[in-house]
């Protein structure tokens, strides 16, 4: 069945007894026992949950994966599959990376004597030149938020194997619609469901993928040890916002493709950052391993100056940290999402004072391209009336 089809149908099928087609929320967090040593399949909410349960089989499948886990965010999917890891163990981290990412194993993995290497992913001398004896695990994120770099995750996947450790990827940007990892050798995947997933700003989830028996049985232990999980009512709120994933998607990326090209002609940008582009140093790998783009996609002015009169003057786009709603959303990177970051990381990678981030909605393009045309002319004249 195509992937259009199975993300209409989550939850359509899996309720029997009153044929509803749309699967109910259950809020127990206690279940009966039929008798001693014999349960229904559900006991206590934290462990399993018929609504959570019906999301998390929706992800396995659409992923490729052998397990799904519904978690309470992103970064606490982050967590539970960073505890795969133990004191002295070293990963490999993607160099542009999400500030939340970084915060967490810098700041709180790094207590339990975890450390980290951060390198370009796409450059496999790097990663070879990072592996030690330690080494565990490497992480990536493709396209990387913000800078959108892409990483080849077959080639790293394979180069993982060999070395024996595991191979996980952040998926939130592209979502199972449009790149699924684990069909390219990936291990695990993960999701800040809140973004693409869910769809509407309005639900905070996290999801992981794993595959194969032993590693799900490893995260099952840590999920329902460490209870980041999710409720049920978000729960249901994630399955609805997948229900039109597809649809989204093709719209968030035509919007993007569209205003990434008018934004690469207009006089005050330097720089566009989005895989779609191909003048983009990503695009032929992201071509070869996704089916389509993202919605989201960063861009540099010429001059500092232009950032402050510009967030002030868009309207239609809301100036808000996030991605991946309907909404159209515009982020500061540099003391927003990646303020955590160092300043030497961040001035390598290139998210510096000139760069804004994009997530573009599912409004009309026309419209968009207006609110942004009115805020880079309304800021121009506020500067050149300044001078």
């Amino acid at each position: 069945m195509n992937i259009e089809s199975r993300l209409a149908q989550i939850g359509s099928i899996e309720e029997s007894k009153t044929g509803a087609v749309t699967f109910p929320i259950y809020h127990a967090t206690a279940y009966r026992h039929p008798k001693l040593g014999q349960s229904t399949g559900f006991d206590y909410t934290r462990t399993k949950n018929p609504t959570r349960s019906v999301l998390e089989s929706a992800i396995a499948d659409l992923e490729s994966g052998d397990a799904g886990f519904a978690c309470s965010s992103g970064m606490a999917a982050l967590q539970t599959i960073f505890a795969l890891f133990s004191q002295g163990d070293h990963l490999i981290v993607s160099l542009d990376l999400y500030g939340g990412t970084y915060r967490l194993l810098e700041q709180i993995m790094s207590r339990f004597g975890i450390t980290a290497s951060y390198v370009d992913t796409n450059d496999l001398a790097a990663i070879e030149d990072a592996y030690g004896e330690c080494t565990k695990g490497i992480f990536i994120e493709t396209p990387t938020n913000p800078l959108m770099m892409v990483t080849d995750i077959e080639a790293v996947a394979t180069w993982a194997k060999g070395k024996g450790i595991l191979t996980i990827v952040d998926n939130t940007l592209l979502t199972p619609y449009f790149q699924r990892p684990i069909e390219l050798g990936a291990d695990i995947v993960t999701h800040s469901a809140t973004k693409y997933l869910g769809g509407h700003n309005d639900v905070l989830a996290g999801l992981i993928i794993t595959k194969g028996k032993e590693l799900s049985e490893q995260m099952f232990f840590l999920h329902n040890s460490i209870g980041a999980v999710l409720g049920p009512q978000d729960s249901w709120l994630l399955m609805r916002g997948m229900k039109t994933l597809a649809l989204r998607m093709e719209r968030h990326e035509a919007n993007a493709t569209a205003i990434a090209k008018w934004l690469l002609t207009h006089p005050m940008v330097s720089d566009v950052y989005y895989p779609a582009l191909e003048t983009h140093p990503g695009h032929e790998i992201q071509s070869k391993q996704s089916s389509g783009n993202t919605g989201i996609f960063s861009f540099k002015m010429k001059e500092a100056r232009m950032i402050e009169p510009i967030l002030r003057h868009i309207r239609l786009i809301a100036f808000a940290e996030s991605l991946g709603g309907v909404e159209s959303l515009m982020t500061y990177p540099a003391v927003q999402t990646h303020a955590d970051i160092p300043l030497d990381i961040r001035e390598r990678v290139g998210v510096d004072d000139r760069l804004l981030r994009y997530s573009v909605g599912i409004e009309h393009v026309d419209d968009l391209i207006q609110d942004l045309s009115r805020a880079f002319d309304a800021a121009a004249s506020e500067l050149a009336g300044g001078e």
